[in-house]
Formats: structure tokens, C-alpha cells, sequence
């Protein structure tokens, strides 16, 4: 099923491709927050001006996190639905949710700021992943949950540590047998 065209990982991915030496070096030495920092402060003003400002934040959110992902050989499965609850990313992947919820990180980024919508997402997602401290949240600003939260600002954010965090989650669980990333 081909995706729609959507402006915002089309700025995106041009700008990731027009970078893609420096890009390609970070990633080499293992720099992802340093080219999630790069990526927000030179597309975030342009981006949240294709769309609504929540969903256009959470557009990039996807995109960038599905580039970073597999750049970094990290196991995704990304939108996808499970039990009619839509996932906006599962690491490492469906089959291991259903066998061990521990061992399975559950990436919410809702494309809005109104915290009731956001809190039933969360009930639904609980539901299929009951171990909620498995269950991180990405948003456009600071609100206050329970969950680990990822906030992408341009100047104030802290979606540059996802990775890390992911990574070491990954090798905490036991599920990363090549340790890809040397934390």
C-alpha cells in the first residue's frame, strides 16, 4: 500500500538527503542526538508551518524516529494496528508484545496537545501492552504524564535522547543480540 504524499516528511527527507554526508557521519559514530538536534533546528520553523502545529510535530516525530531507527539497526515495526488499537511505533516488533510485553516498547505521538484524547490512547494502548512504564510518549509540548515523555520544541527538547534510551532498553531486554549501539 503506497503512502500519500505529504509535505511535511517530504521537507524531511529532502533535508536528510541534502545532509546526507554529515548525516551519514553521525551516523557512523553513532551521533543520533546529535542529528535529531540538527534536523529540528533547521526544519522545525519550516515544518510547523505545513500543518497544524501539534500534527505537523508529530509528523516529523514519526518520520525522523523511522529514519533514526533503522539507520541505527534497531527492530521496528512502524503504524500498524494490533487488536483494532493503532501503533504509531512497537520495538522490536509484534510477535515479542504478544510473547513478552517486558521485552516491548510501546512509542505513542499523538498529533495533538489536548490531554484527555491523549490519556485514551493511553487506556487503549494499556490494554495491549500492560506493562505501562513500556508505553514512552513523544509531544509537541510539556504535559504532565506518567509516562516517559520525549518533547520535540525547537529549543527546548528532549527528543534528542530517544535514541539512546530506546537502544539501551533494547539491550536491557535482551533484545539487540549485536549490541549495534555501545552504550
Amino acid at each position: 500500500m503506497q503512502e500519500e504524499p505529504n509535505p511535511i516528511k517530504d521537507y524531511l527527507f529532502n533535508y536528510l538527503s541534502k545532509s546526507d554526508k554529515k548525516i551519514q557521519k553521525l551516523i557512523s559514530d553513532e551521533k543520533f542526538s546529535e542529528i535529531i538536534d540538527d534536523v529540528i533546528i533547521n526544519c522545525y520553523d519550516k515544518i510547523i508551518t505545513l500543518g497544524k502545529r501539534d500534527e505537523s510535530v508529530g509528523i516529523l516525530a514519526i518520520g525522523l524516529l523511522h529514519f533514526l531507527l533503522t539507520n541505527a539497526l534497531l527492530t521496528s515495526q512502524r503504524k500498524i494496528q494490533y487488536d483494532g488499537v493503532e501503533i504509531d511505533i512497537v520495538i522490536p516488533d509484534l510477535k515479542t508484545l504478544e510473547k513478552d510485553p517486558k521485552k516491548t516498547l510501546l512509542i505513542c505521538i499523538p498529533k495533538t496537545n489536548d490531554k484527555k484524547k491523549i490519556e485514551q490512547k493511553l487506556m487503549e494502548l494499556y490494554k495491549i501492552q500492560p506493562e505501562k512504564q513500556n508505553v514512552w510518549l513523544v509531544l509537541s509540548q510539556e504535559l504532565d504524564f506518567e509516562n516517559r515523555s520525549y518533547i520535540i520544541e525547537k529549543y527546548n527538547q528532549t527528543f534528542s535522547k530517544i535514541i539512546f534510551d530506546i537502544a539501551q532498553f533494547v539491550n536491557v531486554e535482551g533484545q539487540n543480540k549485536f549490541k549495534i549501539l555501545r552504550i
